[in-house]
């Protein structure tokens, strides 16, 4: 069944008018759906609502048959995934796989041997993008939920409201490090994880991370691309902490 993110959506009785001309043109023109075809929408608050199409006109009427509150069954546990852009269209992929994967909030981070440059201009366009692919993404996966897609953050700016997490880990290739598995610990509510560039991040990099509390952690012995290092410590998080 088809499933779609409406924020807010306007309930009258027992009906719900999508007045959004981009999704009523993917619902009608792009999907073809048809009078009487179930739907799914979920708002900002994760209530999803199982909807028969009523009416297909300049918008579209959708009756509501079920309501479904967010599942409260959850840990609580929120990841937050800081990842330092990548060059070409790689951050775009990473969003995705991060939203799929169940990622809270993902914050694009420039750190000392990032080579993207973009100015102001290119970063609000790459993050009305980026926060596009979150949405896609969700309704692919079956998320009631959108991540947050952060603006891009300095490293700097990113160590500074740092405090608010009760875990902070930094994955780097050198020095003293503890595999990531063992330092999950289950009472950690509020996770944030730094994933560095191609090259890592520098000595005075990590050295600042430490000094903010972070933890130096393995993905393994081998050496991962930024995309597949960031795939990497979201699943073995997730996965850790659900079966804790």
């Amino acid at each position: 069944m088809n499933r779609f993110y409406c924020p807010s959506p306007v309930i009258s009785g027992n009906i719900i008018v999508i007045t959004d001309k981009d999704k009523a043109h993917h619902i009608k023109r792009v999907l073809c759906l048809r009078l009487k075809e179930g739907v799914i929408l979920f708002d900002k608050q994760g209530i999803e609502y199982y909807c028969i199409i009523q009416g297909l006109d300049e918008k579209v009427t959708l009756k509501v048959i079920k309501r479904k509150l967010p599942d409260k069954g959850n840990s609580g546990i929120k990841l937050t995934l800081a990842c330092a852009i990548p060059k070409k269209a790689k951050f775009d992929d990473i969003i995705d796989k991060l939203t799929q994967l169940g990622v809270d909030r993902i914050i694009p981070l420039i750190s000392k041997r990032v080579l993207v440059k973009l100015d102001r201009k290119k970063q609000e366009e790459r993050l009305i993008r980026w926060k596009r692919i979150a949405e896609s993404a969700s309704q692919q996966s079956q998320r009631n939920n959108i991540p947050l897609v952060d603006p891009v953050k300095k490293f700097d700016e990113l160590l500074a409201v740092s405090q608010d997490f009760d875990l902070k880990l930094i994955p780097t290739l050198g020095g003293a490090r503890k595999p990531l598995q063992e330092v999950l610990a289950a009472h950690s509510s509020n996770i944030l994880v730094l994933i560095g560039p191609e090259g890592d991040f520098s000595e005075e990099e990590v050295t600042a991370a430490k000094s903010s509390g972070f933890i130096p952690v393995s993905l393994g012995d081998l050496v991962l691309r930024v995309d597949t290092a960031a795939i990497s410590a979201a699943a073995i998080i997730r996965n850790k902490l659900s079966i804790s």
